[in-house]
């Protein structure tokens, strides 16, 4: 296998360039096109998956990356984090989140083993009450914020629906990239 320098390394994670915080001045249509980009991730991530057999699930996106199959089953749990996240921050106000360690996670059985039909189905869902909630919030409501455990970052919900409608891109791009180098 031919080696691969930090740069071709650095454009297999980060196809879309990493996440960059567009300007703190929210406005509603700013807004509005991340719920959209939220809205339109389970169609796209099934459109990306669709007729990949089993053998292609399982390769990764990169070299030491994880497989398609457990990217698909990532958002699952990463979305559903996010939809409690916003949750507590709007039923307790600023709260201290709960951390998950995602490369664990991804580890587990679910993810490394099963089918992603049934993750596909839930991220369609989840989405749909997601995109629900997050189009009922007001401008003011998306200032709430939430707080990472180690006191490193508070994160009003403006952001974090813009670092989700990031997120919906990244990974599909992961894999959409990937069918392009396999010819698949």
């Amino acid at each position: 296998m031919e080696a691969i320098t930090d740069e071709q390394l650095e454009l297999l994670k980060y196809p879309i360039g990493k996440f960059v915080r567009g300007t703190k001045a929210e406005t509603p249509e700013r807004v509005a096109a991340c719920i959209a980009t939220i809205e339109a991730l389970p169609e796209k991530l099934a459109e990306a998956v669709q007729g990949l057999s089993d053998a292609q699930l399982d390769t990764p996106y990169r070299p030491r990356g994880w497989t398609v199959r457990q990217v698909v089953h990532h958002y699952g749990d990463s979305h559903m984090n996010g939809l409690e996240r916003f949750k507590w921050v709007l039923t307790e106000g600023t709260t201290t989140i709960k951390a998950y360690d995602q490369t664990r996670w991804a580890e587990l059985a679910d993810a490394r083993r099963m089918p992603i039909g049934p993750s596909l189905q839930f991220i369609a869902g989840m989405h749909a009450r997601w995109v629900f909630l997050m189009r009922s919030l007001s401008m003011d409501d998306l200032q709430l914020a939430f707080d990472y455990p180690d006191g490193s970052r508070t994160v009003p919900l403006a952001e974090a629906v813009e670092i989700y409608a990031w997120h919906c891109k990244h990974h599909v791009a992961h894999i959409t990239k990937l069918k392009e180098r396999q010819g698949w």
